[in-house]
């Protein structure tokens, strides 16, 4: 079985994204440099960016992700995120009404069922848990094995934290990865168990 990787991009103060749901520039650093990150080209980063981003979103299998994102995406429309192979949804309602059930999108009442539906599908692969409130919930779990954040320079001040709504300690290894980009610092920590 794969780890199950807490990620996303995260303001210097902690933030993924601001009080109205906006990553603000969050995310400018995947348009800084001159490097293709994906085949559509719009994608550009340093080559330290890319070598780094681009073997760990190779290796992810399944994502898991919380209602409040799938909806604010609109579900990608079908099509999950950055060649993702499978994105599960951790919601108490159904699928959208008219939602195509072919698509790779599963639906999970929790994130016990989710972690585990996301193992199933990704095999050997990482299982990726987006960071705010349900990535705080796995955390919080002791299911979360690495916390990958892409720290932007920047300060919001309020938002969506990182780590949602955790209430507790939990203790990370010292970092194992710190890698500069463009306007971005990649860190990657293991959760001490």
């Amino acid at each position: 079985m794969g780890k199950v990787v807490m990620y996303s991009s995260v303001s210097v103060d902690g933030f993924i994204a601001d009080e109205k749901d906006q990553p603000g520039p969050l995310f400018d650093w995947l348009t800084s440099g001159t490097v293709p990150l994906d085949e559509s080209g719009a994608l550009k980063v340093s080559q330290t960016s890319h070598d780094y981003t681009r073997r760990y979103w190779d290796g992810i299998g399944a994502t898991i992700v919380g209602r409040h994102v799938f909806d604010l995406t609109d579900g990608w429309d079908g099509t999950p995120p950055a060649g993702i192979d499978h994105v599960v949804v951790v919601t108490h309602r159904p699928a959208p009404e008219g939602w195509n059930p072919a698509a790779p999108f599963h639906f999970a009442d929790g994130i016990d069922a989710a972690v585990a539906k996301a193992q199933q599908l990704a095999g050997d692969r990482t299982v990726e848990v987006a960071a705010g409130d349900v990535g705080g919930q796995v955390l919080a779990a002791g299911l979360v094995d690495e916390v990958r954040m892409d720290v932007v320079p920047v300060v919001f001040g309020a938002g969506k934290r990182y780590f949602g709504t955790v209430d507790a300690q939990h203790l990370l290894a010292d970092p194992d990865a710190v890698i500069q980009g463009n306007r971005v610092l990649h860190l990657r920590y293991q959760v001490r168990r």
